[in-house]
């Protein structure tokens, strides 16, 4: 039997009052169920992702942990190698051997799953209060994700927005802007970078996590938990280095992204409809 005292705003809604039997008390923990946000042992899970990464994988690693050394917050990095056809998990063991005093986890897939499943999985396994995705080809510097990790508490959801590259002289290309700007108009959000890799409350990866695979992943549980009255800061950033070469496929990143606006948009309507019944 349970009684929930319901709020209105971001994760205070899923709070509420428990009532157990003995019986239950044995098998469930009473703060768990009633605050599903607390009781983490670490601030943030860090998932790093790996595939083929075998010259860059070493030190995103190091810059990771330079960063959290500079912020202060306890943490965890798990990599998840993704079925690996080079050396990469040989070097983040040797990664791990030397720095035996860090938390870190490696898992590696017999096969491949893709960078959303991986990121799913990693919400999983990991056992801190936030989570976040950091790719394992080393392109992104110390002092961006300072500027992220520092942000850390001021809010359920940060959203990183790169206000200058290392390589490029536009900001953002037009192709961008665009994109952004639709999904804005499509979601009734005003958020400045959808593509972003961002800060979340762990819990709510479990508990919301897309069915859009491909790189629009993030963007679909972004405007998810905005709707749901998620609080929310974006966090400008110095810089991003754009030297990293990420492949792509266009046909698969335009389903992708189709598929989440198509997301989005359904939503919305749907919010619309059953608030006025």
């Amino acid at each position: 039997m349970s009684a929930a005292t319901i709020n209105t705003e971001g994760r205070e809604f899923w709070e509420g009052a428990v009532s157990m039997t003995n019986t239950a008390q044995s098998l469930h923990s009473v703060a768990h169920i009633a605050t599903p946000y607390s009781a983490n042992p670490l601030d943030i899970t860090i998932f790093v992702s790996c595939y083929n990464e075998q010259d860059t994988i070493v030190p995103t690693l190091e810059a990771v942990v330079e960063a959290m050394d500079v912020v202060g917050n306890s943490y965890e990095i798990l990599v998840i190698d993704d079925a690996s056809k080079d050396h990469s998990a040989e070097q983040v063991r040797n990664f791990m051997a030397m720095h035996d005093d860090l938390n870190i986890i490696m898992r590696v897939n017999k096969t491949r799953k893709g960078l959303a499943q991986n990121y799913y999985d990693g919400a999983f396994i990991g056992c801190g209060t936030y989570y976040r995705l950091v790719r394992g080809k080393n392109f992104e510097p110390v002092e961006t994700s300072v500027d992220v990790f520092r942000a850390i508490g001021d809010a359920d959801i940060i959203v990183p927005y790169y206000i200058a590259r290392l390589r490029q002289g536009a900001l953002m290309t037009f192709g961008g802007r665009f994109f952004n700007g639709l999904v804005n108009i499509v979601s009734g959000n005003r958020i400045n970078c959808y593509t972003s890799t961002h800060v979340h409350l762990r819990y709510n990866v479990m508990r919301w996590h897309s069915d859009v695979l491909g790189r629009a992943f993030q963007m679909d549980l972004l405007c998810q938990l905005l709707a749901r009255e998620f609080t929310c800061k974006q966090v400008p950033c110095r810089a991003v280095n754009l030297n990293a070469k990420i492949k792509r496929n266009g046909i698969v990143s335009g389903l992708s992204f189709a598929h989440a606006v198509l997301n989005i948009f359904l939503r919305r309507i749907a919010r619309l409809v059953y608030s006025n019944r």
